[in-house]
């Protein structure tokens, strides 16, 4: 198997080629994002190895320049190997199809746990570590307007879904009316529903809920 491995860092670079190169894969080696697009449009390998940050910005070089590598080459194997969770380009490689991995530095046990990952990833296989993907479903359920909502609210929010009024909804809860009245409206403004003739708030309230 041949592998393009995209590391700034020397030592890890040249960790990984030892490991590798004792496998008998054949290495590429490059230490920033550029040189990875240039060395994959020259010769397409089996998988791709790369870090996040890397230079000219040390920021999310090397998740953009996967993203680019799957749509220039459709179904590339890559394994991101990383210490860091980029939110909006992983979830974005994440989602792109198969052959694709996202595993933290810190937490490969082993030589045989990483060879195991990367034969996945080559063979067609999703590996992401637990930890990368409950960093970005946290981001994700932030980021929807739901997310906006303190649990008291969804708790309401659910029991309109249910179809009961404020008033059921206050003895359900045992509060009072006016208390659900308040959480209706914070509600309501937090989904970015404002009063509308023509629209009923507590129903886009409630599809809102349901679509998530």
């Amino acid at each position: 198997m041949r592998v393009v491995i995209a590391e700034d860092a020397a030592l890890i670079r040249a960790g990984l080629t030892h490991i590798l190169t004792h496998f008998g894969h054949r290495v590429t080696e490059v230490g920033d994002a550029p040189a990875l697009l240039a060395a994959v449009d020259a010769e397409p390998p089996d998988a791709v190895i790369t870090d996040v940050r890397m230079p000219p910005g040390f920021r999310d070089e090397g998740l953009r320049a996967a993203l680019q590598l799957r749509e220039r080459h459709p179904g590339l194997p890559i394994l991101v190997l990383s210490q860091y969770v980029e939110h909006t380009y992983a979830a974005e490689l994440v989602e792109s199809g198969t052959a694709v991995g996202y595993l933290l530095k810190e937490r490969v046990g082993d030589v045989t746990e990483f060879l195991d990952a990367l034969d996945r990833v080559r063979g067609g296989g999703t590996v992401i570590d637990p930890d990368v993907i409950r960093k970005l479903l946290a981001r994700r359920r932030v980021q929807t307007p739901l997310g906006r909502l303190t649990d008291r609210e969804r708790q309401v929010l659910s029991l309109i879904a249910e179809g009961r009024s404020n008033s059921a909804v206050a003895r359900r809860l045992e509060v009072s009316e006016a208390a659900i009245a308040k959480h209706v409206n914070s509600i309501l403004t937090k989904l970015d529903l404002p009063p509308d003739a023509d629209d009923h708030r507590r129903v886009l309230a409630v599809l809102a809920y349901l679509r998530s």
